[in-house]
């Protein structure tokens, strides 16, 4: 582990230069290191969950290479060839969590609010019909991994979400061949097998959800109460705008079973998050496929989040536990967008740009409002190109994050992923030799006291200057001279129809 220290900021970026009265706090920096190898990284399964890399006890999750070849390299874990392994960092230290089968790879999916992780790890295996390595549902629980199996038939499954009652949630492939399956939204999967989501428990082991009317389905992510959201077919005949056939989203309740949560009128809704409420949030496609926008979904009925930042498209990453959504929005002309919040139904807030940036996106939002995301040049904006920096939103005004760790710092931030409710951020950066990094940012503030090396004294705002510059390469594409070989950067942009297969 690298552990940076913050010092004095010499100044803090606010809503496209205005808005300079609020400050935030500085923060501390803690880069992961890694088990050898040349990169560690947060989690992009192919399907979004905010809020699942760090728990509001400020225990994180990733995963990190080491540096041993891939036992596979026709079919590596990772895109760089190493054998990696999932790990936790809690109070300042990191373990490796460990794999099935030492010298093979794992990764987690998600953490609970009591310290669970659920995941999936390969077991030394090859999957008969595939001829790859075989990939299983995990569990860890103080540390020690536990297979959670297949569903019956089956020989590859991964869990992606687990509560503190130790439900987890996944996906698990069966026997039949299906050049449709629904493994094309997920990275570690080819799309071969049909896939079916499941719930697993101690007692009961793994079942099988159901779908929605189509032949697959995944679970993402399961809440304090049991609930559980997924993808599934609804129909093997129709079309869809963001898969073969229409795909919509399920939630299921153990009184009630499996129910979609609706259709804006579109062949395509796709869930983002859930609360503990219930509440579930994500995009649809209006009547047509013609435009795509944000939804709110609760008790069965669906409503369009509402609002315009000039354009019809939005779109939902987020959902707090008091109802507050945070997603994007694009403006007139369909090129540029910005992080929303929406408060309630219907009042959008436009959550600005970083300095010169053409657009941003919010990833998560916790409990106190503070929203994070990412940041994108105007080139990489227009381009399609990855985020090129992290933000942080409060009070009104944005900030770009790298402003608020020490100049100098080992890593650029390049994006931030998630937000607990004591105000800890996970995000993934970069290092001047390109290599890619998890990090933890943790506040100096009332909720952190003596934690040494942070800077407590006020940040500044009058001392507010232009972004820092990168590491390494050209300022307006801090990834330019980063290694092509990224294997899950959680930086997927929104988009109309960014799932179009």
């Amino acid at each position: 582990m690298v552990l940076f220290a913050a010092v004095a900021i010499p100044g803090l970026i606010a809503q496209n230069g205005k808005h300079r009265g609020h400050a935030p706090h500085h923060y501390q920096l803690v880069g992961t290191g890694t088990f050898g190898g040349p990169q560690s990284y947060l989690v992009d399964t192919g399907i979004s969950r905010p809020g699942q890399d760090i728990n509001n006890g400020g225990v994180f999750t990733g995963f990190a290479d080491s540096s041993t070849p891939d036992p596979f390299p026709g079919s590596c874990f990772n895109p760089d060839c190493f054998v990696s392994y999932a790990f936790q960092w809690q109070n300042g230290g990191m373990t490796n969590l460990g794999a099935l089968v030492s010298g093979w790879s794992s990764l987690p999916a998600g953490i609970s609010p009591n310290g669970w992780i659920a995941g999936f790890s390969q077991n030394g295996e090859i999957d008969p019909l595939t001829g790859l390595p075989e990939l299983r549902a995990v569990l860890w629980q103080h540390g020690v991994i536990a297979d959670l199996g297949t569903l019956p038939g089956g020989f590859e499954s991964a869990a992606n979400a687990v509560n503190s009652r130790g439900h987890v949630v996944g996906y698990a492939t069966n026997t039949i061949l299906d050049s449709n399956s629904l493994t094309f939204f997920i990275n570690y999967l080819p799309p071969s097998n049909q896939v079916r989501a499941f719930l697993w428990d101690e007692k009961n082991g793994m079942h099988d959800l159901g779908t929605l009317g189509g032949t697959d389905a995944l679970a993402a992510l399961i809440n304090e109460t049991g609930q559980v959201v997924g993808w599934s077919y609804t129909s093997t005949t129709q079309s869809g705008a963001c898969s073969p056939f229409a795909l919509g989203s399920f939630i299921w309740e153990k009184e009630k079973g499996m129910t979609n949560v609706g259709s804006l009128g579109g062949t395509c809704t796709l869930a983002e998050d859930l609360n503990n409420r219930g509440q579930v949030v994500g995009y649809s496609f209006t009547t047509g496929d013609t435009f795509q926008r944000a939804f709110l979904s609760e008790h069965g009925s669906i409503q369009d989040l509402g609002g315009s930042l000039g354009s019809n498209f939005t779109g939902a990453s987020a959902i707090n536990d008091a109802g507050q959504v945070v997603g994007f929005a694009y403006l007139a002309g369909d090129t540029l967008f910005h992080a929303a919040l929406w408060k309630r139904v219907g009042h959008i807030t436009d959550l600005g740009t970083i300095d010169s940036d053409g657009c941003t996106y919010g990833s998560d939002i916790n409990a106190k409002g503070q929203v994070v995301g990412g940041s994108l040049s105007h080139s990489a904006c227009l381009s399609g190109g990855d985020s090129t920096g992290a933000f942080l939103w409060e009070g009104g005004v944005i900030f770009d994050l790298n402003t608020l760790i020490p100049p100098g710092s080992a890593l650029y931030l390049l994006n931030a992923d998630t937000i607990n409710d004591r105000g800890e951020i996970a995000g993934t950066g970069v290092d001047a030799s390109g290599h890619e990094h998890a990090y933890l940012l943790i506040p100096c503030d009332e909720n952190h006291p003596s934690i040494e090396g942070c800077d407590y004294s006020p940040v500044d705002p009058a001392a507010a200057s232009s972004r820092p510059s990168p590491l390494f390469g050209d300022e307006s594409n801090p990834r330019s001279h980063a290694s092509p070989l990224r294997p899950m950067n959680r930086y997927r942009l929104p988009g109309r129809n960014r799932l179009v297969k």
